[in-house]
């Protein structure tokens, strides 16, 4: 772990330790309702990337802004969703975050800042960086994360919007999450170079950080946002992480492309959470009979969310066109 703050308060580190399980258990409970063919479609599993989403997130308040991608149920809870109304979307339930339409790629938190999810790879990026011009247009003190994986570093997008964002000194923070893998094949057999060095070529300050260190990762997110509230942005952030599961719930045979000795170092070396439990206990700021209660308590809620949900209704039928824009006339018509 990064070097311990001694004037921070115990509360903000066992509420990012707290936030970190609470991912791990979303997405434990997420597997299994694929798994038992409960829940619809595929999902991407964000386990092993935590202190990713909670370091920067606890650096963000409510009124800060993020977009997300298509393994985004960890920026969703570090931004405050709530497990019912999670479970609720993957589950196509009415009281999910978009009334079970969006499912796990599409989830939107308004009242938490968080503009959605995307399925299309970089996809968020245009939104992150219109977000960041809407604050400054508005004189906003706001700021704008964009997360998105190593693989989006080869969208044309990246390249348009990062041009634009320095241009005009947004108050955005683009975070790759470099989890090793773009889909199937190592990152450093489709990225050429560095990763931090193109944002650089736009005069973008560009970090590098472990994903795997959430106090780092806090640390890095705080300055940088201090920074951007400020005028002093754009930044960039190249988050070296690792995910556990495959790219998607059904990519479960992984040897082809990467070893389970591989797999076993991160999740025994490495893990955000096992890192963060063993420097609190350390550190005298809680017990491992306090942390093992509140691993429980976590537990136990993620259980009553999933069964709220799997009871819980379907929208009605005619809600199929709500939402929808049906009184344009179609140019071809």
């Amino acid at each position: 772990m990064s070097p311990a703050k001694k004037k921070s308060n115990a509360e903000d580190y066992m509420r990012m330790y707290r936030q970190m399980v609470r991912i791990r258990t979303f997405e434990d409970n997420a597997n299994q309702l694929y798994l038992s063919a409960k829940m619809p479609g595929l999902t991407h599993m964000y386990s092993g990337e935590e202190a990713v989403a909670v370091g920067i997130c606890e650096a963000l308040t409510d009124d800060d802004r993020i977009t997300s991608t298509h393994r985004g149920h960890g920026h969703c809870v570090a931004k405050g969703a709530e497990f019912k109304e999670m479970f609720c979307e993957l589950l196509g339930k009415a009281e999910g975050y978009c009334r079970g339409k969006g499912g796990s790629m599409h989830i939107a938190d308004q009242s938490h800042g968080n503009l959605g999810a995307n399925a299309i790879v970089g996809g968020s990026m245009g939104i992150a960086t219109g977000s960041a011009l809407r604050a400054k247009l508005q004189g906003k003190d706001d700021v704008t994360v964009c997360f998105f994986g190593d693989g989006a570093t080869a969208q044309g997008l990246m390249y348009e919007v990062m041009n634009m964002a320095a241009l005009w000194n947004l108050p955005i923070i683009y975070a790759c999450e470099n989890n090793g893998y773009s889909e199937y094949t190592k990152t450093e057999e489709i990225a050429a170079g560095s990763i931090t060095a193109r944002a650089e070529a736009f005069g973008i300050e560009a970090h590098q950080v472990d994903g795997q260190d959430v106090l780092a990762v806090n640390d890095l997110t705080q300055k940088l946002v201090a920074r951007a509230r400020k005028g002093e942005g754009p930044f960039f952030v190249e988050l070296m992480t690792y995910r556990y599961h495959g790219h998607h719930v059904g990519d479960i045979n992984r040897e082809y492309y990467r070893s389970k000795d591989e797999e076993s170092d991160w999740k025994s070396n490495r893990d955000p959470i096992i890192r963060m439990r063993g420097w609190l206990v350390e550190q005298g700021l809680a017990s491992e009979e306090e942390i093992e209660a509140m691993n429980e308590e976590i537990r136990s809620d993620a259980e009553a969310a999933v069964e709220y949900a799997l009871n819980a209704p379907y929208p009605d039928a005619g809600e199929v066109d709500m939402h929808v824009f049906t009184d344009v006339k179609h140019a071809c018509a």
